[in-house]
């Protein structure tokens, strides 16, 4: 739970960076505040949960389990992207 609480942290201190650099017109401290807000979410997202597996693994599964077709469909769209990458293709 400790990589949950972090991300928490992080993300509630990126919106409080966010909403005071917005209110001075610091965009440095407002994109700091963003980058933040990102990493915060991402911790709270692979942070293990009740069942030892990173929320997103879960979600990932679900979304399999409920949708096929579209998993197959995304798997393939990002191999060809990947196969493009290695080949020197954009």
């Amino acid at each position: 739970m400790t990589d949950y609480a972090t991300g928490a942290t992080n993300s509630t201190v990126g919106s409080i960076k966010e909403t005071v650099g917005a209110a001075t017109g610091d965009r440095s401290l407002q994109a700091g505040g963003v980058v933040d807000q990102i990493k915060g979410a991402v911790q709270k997202g692979l942070a293990p949960g009740v069942d030892g597996q990173p929320e997103v693994v879960g979600k990932a599964k679900q979304f399999a389990k409920d949708r096929p077709w579209a998993t197959a469909a995304l798997v393939g769209v990002v191999g060809m992207a990947i196969l493009n990458t290695l080949r020197g293709k954009r």
